[in-house]
């Protein structure tokens, strides 16, 4: 049975440790810049060569994620970011950007590149794509289910990871526009506002279906006691998400899913009991789910109750006297723990720095006891209170942390003869130090040193993470052997072994290639219409008809200008031998006749080459880019690769802002028409359920009013999509 990674998140130094010290295996990370977790502490670039070389100590792998989309003007420092961390020994880059990753892999042959989930990787053609390409592992899409994993794990040799543990987005990843949409953050860009950790209202028929409010808020994963199938299948790395988590719950999660991997391995078993899951929801949970990774159903998902930590229940009040309440405790509870009470109105949060029992100041009540709080606020008789911070557990997890007794076992020879120089062993199971000593060892005149007492003395490691577990001593009788000999031997021996552990990783750079056609294309409009009565918006200098219907694509074939747009999530393939619109890289290993969507995020000329470079005739480019940014990939593409870029550009469109496997109409038992989701704001999105995936339009049309210099910019095609409204 194959042991598979255990792979953690790290968003701070303190985090990096904790990880550590809990037993992951290897650790992902980001710097300051292009990881989609701007808002964690991460790492400067000085603290990355420490972070890189602390992990190696250990024998832990570190990943840096760079998997944000590039802008054309960011090409130049996103390269010279990754160079530097090349030099650096990382192991791997976690990488978004399709652009970025071909230039990677030609220039870099030595460099690690895994493929993030934010690639959208989620079908067999997918994956077959990305390890034709040399790529060394994908992230697959959370939404992958358990059978199709296996399909995929059966006919591919790339190496797989899977997210097991955390928060879960409840769109595609990479393939929500919302907050960048809404408010000019991008969750592809790392500044993600959670959109779908907003309020809204479900509106049918232009009446409010809901009782909740956070429709779209999912529950965190958790697959600990799934986490056999996984291993079982052979799966290479299982990921824990929480790059914003404080170390406590990095600690705490990883520890637990190295217990419950280590006794399925060892045991066949999953050793976690009740209060390792009781600890689990103190730290941090939204309720629980196994995701679409283990076929969870729709309605276990989200949680539409409440989009933050739950904590955990430890009483309700019972009794208000003025502003003195009364709480019924069912487990304990002490200062300093944070509390939250859940009032019908609002929730109302607080540190406790003082309670009262019978009267009396206590640092500490327990279940069953009577406690009084002072708290102005409308709270009512009934109200559930939940425990959100427990500083003893806090404190348990720190104190763990601190000890670092995660030791490295190595095993030692030693080896003393009468007027000879001593030799010491050591190795790690993989690195093999041998030291002598610059004195010869000489009889004994009084006392001898005995083999316990140089035993003794090697063994004190310090604070080095080393630790022995086999020590073996052959040495001549009455010898003696100086203390300061034997101690500098084992610092010799210890010193080469840090060296050795801090492996390098062969740096080469290369000359990028790339193959292009050169495709001439004239100017024109393409026309993306859902009904047969859409043609009377065709207009005269219209060059393709786009349909994402095969029936409609066949009722109005028009001198071989219909164009059949594919959707971007896609399990199972029809074999078309027609022009078709991808939306999703595993369409490029199936179809020969394309040209790429807005959904393949491009933001950059190396994208708009890379796509070019495996046949895609024309390349739609992001939502996300202004004019200037356009003009920016043109140019240069015109500079480097000498020929014009074929583009297209949609300039009147209600975009998808995102695609969803979970299905909000199913969950209310409600038709699947007149369906919107309505914010604070009033604004309104339209859902439509499609091929059992729920769409979500964006509340207003992007209408590019005056575009047709965008033609004299270098576009050749402009894109207009006639609405169902």
């Amino acid at each position: 049975m194959k042991k598979p990674e255990l792979l953690s998140p790290v968003g701070s130094f303190a985090s990096l440790v904790a990880a550590i010290e809990a037993g992951c295996d290897a650790v992902y990370l980001s710097g300051k810049h292009f990881g989609a977790r701007n808002y964690a502490t991460n790492f400067t670039n000085e603290e990355l060569i420490e972070a890189i070389k602390y992990a190696h100590f250990y024998g832990v792998k570190v990943y840096v994620a760079v998997n944000t989309l590039v802008f054309e003007e960011e090409t130049k420092s996103f390269i010279e970011y990754v160079d530097f961390l090349h030099k650096n020994n990382v192991d791997a880059i976690i990488i978004q950007d399709i652009g970025m990753m071909d230039y990677l892999r030609k220039v870099y042959p030595n460099l690690e590149i895994h493929a993030s989930t934010q690639m959208h990787i989620h079908n067999l053609e997918g994956v077959k794509l990305i390890e034709k390409l040399g790529i060394k592992r994908v992230v697959l899409a959370r939404e992958t289910d358990i059978d199709l994993v296996k399909e995929i794990k059966k006919n591919t040799n790339i190496e797989l990871e899977i997210f097991i543990h955390g928060a879960l987005c409840i769109s595609y990843s990479g393939q929500c526009l919302m907050s960048s949409l809404i408010g000019g953050r991008s969750g592809n860009r790392g500044t993600c506002t959670q959109s779908c950790r907003m309020k809204y209202d479900l509106i049918h028929e232009n009446k409010k279906v809901n009782t909740n409010e956070y429709l779209l808020s999912t529950k965190d994963l958790n697959t600990i006691f799934n986490i056999d199938k996984l291993i079982d299948l052979g799966i290479d790395s299982l990921k824990i998400e929480g790059r914003m988590k404080k170390p406590e719950y990095v600690y705490l999660v990883t520890s637990l899913y190295r217990k419950a991997i280590d006794s399925y391995i060892n045991k066949g078993i999953i050793d976690i009991s009740k209060n390792d899951i009781f600890e689990l929801k103190k730290i941090f949970n939204r309720n629980y789910t196994k995701g679409f990774l283990f076929n969870e159903e729709n309605n276990n998902i989200v949680n539409q109750y409440r989009p933050n930590h739950l904590g955990v229940e430890i009483g309700e009040i019972v009794n208000i006297k003025n502003n003195k309440i009364t709480i019924k405790l069912k487990k304990d509870l002490s200062l300093n723990d944070g509390i939250r009470i859940l009032n019908k109105k609002e929730d109302f949060g607080l540190t406790i720095t003082k309670m009262l029992k019978n009267n009396k100041n206590v640092s500490k009540a327990f279940k069953g006891d009577l406690i009084d709080l002072f708290i102005d606020s409308n709270l009512e008789i009934g109200d559930i209170v939940v425990k959100t911070t427990d500083k003893e557990q806090l404190n348990k997890i720190d104190k763990l942390i601190k000890n670092k007794t995660r030791k490295i076992k190595i095993s030692g020879k030693f080896e003393a003869n009468l007027d000879k120089n001593m030799h010491l062993f050591i190795t790690d199971g993989k690195n093999n130090i041998d030291v002598t000593s610059s004195n010869e060892v000489k009889e004994a005149i009084t006392s001898p040193t005995t083999p316990l007492q140089v035993q003794k003395q090697l063994k004190k490691l310090g604070n080095t993470i080393y630790e022995f577990e086999q020590l073996e001593i052959n040495m001549d009788n009455n010898l003696f052997i100086n203390i300061k000999d034997i101690n500098e031997l084992r610092r010799q021996a210890i010193e080469q072994l840090n060296n050795k552990r801090l492996y390098k990783i062969k740096y080469e750079k290369k000359n990028y290639k790339i193959k292009l056609n050169d495709y001439q294309d004239e100017v024109g409009y393409n026309i993306y219409i859902k009904n047969k009565s859409d043609l009377m918006y065709i207009k005269e200098n219209t060059k393709n008809i786009i349909v994402d219907d095969i029936r409609l694509y066949n009722d109005i074939l028009l001198d071989n200008r219909v164009l059949l747009k594919l959707p971007r999530v896609i399990t199972k393939y029809n074999d078309y031998n027609i022009p078709v619109m991808i939306g999703e890289l595993g369409s490029i290993n199936k179809y020969k006749d394309i040209v790429s969507d807005f959904s393949l995020n491009v933001t950059n000329s190396y994208s708009v080459a890379f796509l070019n470079s495996l046949g895609v005739k024309r390349v739609t480019l992001s939502l996300e880019l202004n004019e200037y940014q356009i003009k920016k990939i043109i140019d240069k593409y015109i500079e480097r690769y000498k020929i014009k870029p074929n583009l297209e550009l949609i300039v009147s469109s209600y975009p998808e802002v995102m695609v969803s496997k979970f299905n909000l109409i199913k969950y209310y038992n409600i038709p699947n028409k007149n369906n919107f989701l309505r914010d604070k704001f009033n604004n309104k999105f339209r859902i439509i359920i499609k091929n059992n995936l729920m769409y979500i339009k964006h509340f207003k049309k992007i209408e590019l009013d005056n575009h047709k210099h965008l033609f004299e910019l270098g576009i050749n095609r402009l894109r207009i999509e006639i609405d169902d409204e």
